[in-house]
């Protein structure tokens, strides 16, 4: 099992301490976190640091502590300038990086990014299979539907090759093929309730089967957001987190509430068994608030429960 922690994104103006947030992620690495992970949100009532931003401040934090998003929702990306970017993090982080993508679903606001909402899955297959090739070719000619190279080239390619591990997100039985077919790793989404979870770690796994891969951290590693809160009064540990999931979703949804784990030490540490039950080798703990007392708390109180 490999355990991480989410990068605080959560500011509004004015609000952001750089002090506290070098010393969230020192503290992180020192207490043996795998990774941490930003999110994508561009549009939404609650206040949210961009990913790629939070990522590099964290990269010049660190120095062994492994970053990723997940995930960027990629089809809203021009993919020259995502690749780009990433290369260039992994560069400086010295090949830390992890990549999760994204179509993002029908629910996205795609015409506030001039994006045909009936193309977007091809939009994302394409934008994946030309980062890919930006990131592991010298001269990259690319002869797709939204995009065209001719002997183009993206210097430097990132550290880790042949490119970060890339994780894809994603939810129906199509969206899992893919992510067999075309990722390195499964990344299960913090709205996803466990139950739900453990219906598509069986998917990929059989998906994995059909192609003669496996699951586990050096070949296909699956894993799981988890949004989670201790509070020795579990409903106010529920309250608190229903609360913060509305504004992070910017309405209530009984299902993301579902599986959000709260409660006591015990109550969680119970949930989160069942979690790693249902098939999760990596798990991302994401506190909605309090975040570094979580971050204390979890390493004491919860990972050794689960090891």
């Amino acid at each position: 099992m490999r355990f991480a922690i989410a990068i605080p994104q959560f500011y509004s103006d004015g609000e952001f301490d750089p002090h506290a947030f070098r010393a969230y992620l020192v503290r992180a690495e020192e207490l043996g976190y795998h990774s941490a992970w930003a999110q994508e949100q561009v549009l939404g009532s609650w206040p949210q640091l961009s990913p790629l931003e939070a990522m590099t401040f964290a990269a010049a934090c660190t120095d062994r502590l492994r970053l990723g998003c997940v995930v960027f929702v990629s089809t809203l990306h021009n993919p020259v300038h995502l690749a780009k970017a990433i290369a260039s993090l992994d560069q400086i982080s010295g090949g830390r990086i992890e990549t999760g993508v994204g179509s993002g679903g029908k629910g996205r606001p795609f015409a506030a990014f001039g994006i045909d909402p009936d193309r977007y899955v091809a939009r994302f297959e394409e934008g994946v299979a030309l980062m890919k090739a930006l990131w592991t070719e010298e001269s990259v000619t690319f002869h797709g539907k939204f995009w065209q190279l001719e002997g183009a080239g993206m210097e430097p390619k990132p550290r880790q090759r042949p490119y970060p591990p890339l994780w894809f997100g994603g939810s129906g039985p199509a969206a899992l093929r893919r992510a067999v077919r075309e990722g390195d790793g499964f990344f299960g989404a913090g709205s996803t309730p466990t139950v739900k979870f453990a219906e598509q770690v069986q998917l990929v796994r059989q998906a994995l089967a059909e192609t003669g891969r496996t699951t586990g951290p050096d070949d296909f590693p699956i894993a799981k957001r988890v949004y989670v809160a201790i509070d020795e009064d579990p409903a106010r540990a529920r309250s608190r987190t229903n609360e913060a999931l509305t504004r992070l979703y910017g309405q209530r949804v009984p299902s993301i509430e579902e599986a959000a784990v709260t409660g006591t030490e015990s109550d969680v540490v119970r949930e989160l068994r069942q979690v790693v039950a249902a098939g999760a080798e990596l798990i991302l703990f994401t506190a909605l608030f309090d975040q570094a007392e979580h971050a204390e708390r979890i390493a004491a109180e919860v990972i050794p429960q689960l090891t």
